[in-house]
């Protein structure tokens, strides 16, 4: 049975709460997921939502997970669609729900007119590396990521002036 990838809906809070435990597995981080149920119930499907889930499915289970929201360039004018987390089940992998879910991804960015769709992967995935070269994505090296967040945000956002 054919891939079938859909928008998540709040009825899927607790799979993606899944495969946001598996990715940080994965990325040898699983300590650092706070996030809950409740909490993507009301991020992704609530009253004020910024960012959006997809579910990717083979015979009605699901494999997969995408979340991602819209930014804007300044320099083109136009949106961007970034993806925040793109993960496939492990023993699902090399079926081509990866490719799907980018695919997918990439036709909602030309259909709402953005002019980019950017991710970040990590320097030593070389397996997601390879597999974002093979569909043609191209590496921003002349950027370096910069993050504030815990103690550092709040310490930062209660200066004055």
């Amino acid at each position: 049975m054919p891939l079938n990838i859909r928008p998540a809906e709040k009825v899927d809070a607790a799979t993606i709460l899944n495969f946001i435990q598996q990715l940080a597995n994965y990325e040898k981080e699983p300590e650092a997921v706070v996030n809950s149920v409740a909490q993507i119930e009301q991020r992704l499907f609530g009253s004020e939502i910024h960012a959006h889930a997809l579910i990717c499915e083979q015979d009605g289970v699901a494999i997969g997970f995408a979340v991602y929201f819209f930014n804007y360039s300044t320099w083109l004018g136009q949106y961007g669609l970034y993806l925040e987390d793109l993960y496939v089940s492990q023993d699902q992998r090399g079926q081509g729900a990866g490719k799907a879910l980018m695919a997918y991804l990439a036709r909602l960015a030309v259909a709402k007119d953005c002019g980019r769709f950017e991710w970040s992967v990590l320097d030593w995935n070389q397996s997601a590396i390879d597999f974002y070269h093979s569909i043609g994505a191209q590496p921003q090296d002349e950027w370096i990521a910069y993050r504030l967040s815990g103690k550092n945000l709040k310490l930062f956002a209660s200066i004055e002036g």
